[in-house]
């Protein structure tokens, strides 16, 4: 059985990924209703959708890395690497760098 405070500090780590995958979904909401005319339609439901899409994706990886970490914990393993770090902050980054694009076209 793990430290509590170590099962305690992976359900903050949870919580806070959950954070994210909501204002990511947030996100998607707000180019879709808030921001009609900052790009041609198609664009910007592609745009909506990879964002929304992410979120999701994020959402289910939350729970499944809680998961594997309390099991590792519990276990006495090493606790596992966090492969979608790397591809989150490539397809946010990229997604923020479209916004950007779009909003000086705008202009």
């Amino acid at each position: 059985m793990p430290d509590y405070r170590f099962s305690l500090a992976n359900e903050r780590t949870f919580l806070a990924w959950i954070r994210t995958a909501m204002a990511i979904l947030a996100g998607a909401i707000a180019v879709d209703q808030l921001t009609p005319q900052i790009a041609p339609t198609p664009v910007r439901i592609v745009l909506c959708l990879v964002l929304a899409v992410i979120g999701a994706l994020l959402a289910v990886e939350a729970y499944r890395r809680w998961s594997l970490q309390e099991r590792a914990m519990r276990n006495k393993q090493e606790l596992p690497h966090a492969w979608l770090l790397v591809a989150m902050t490539v397809v946010v980054a990229a997604a923020g760098a479209v916004v950007a694009v779009l909003i000086l076209l705008v202009r």
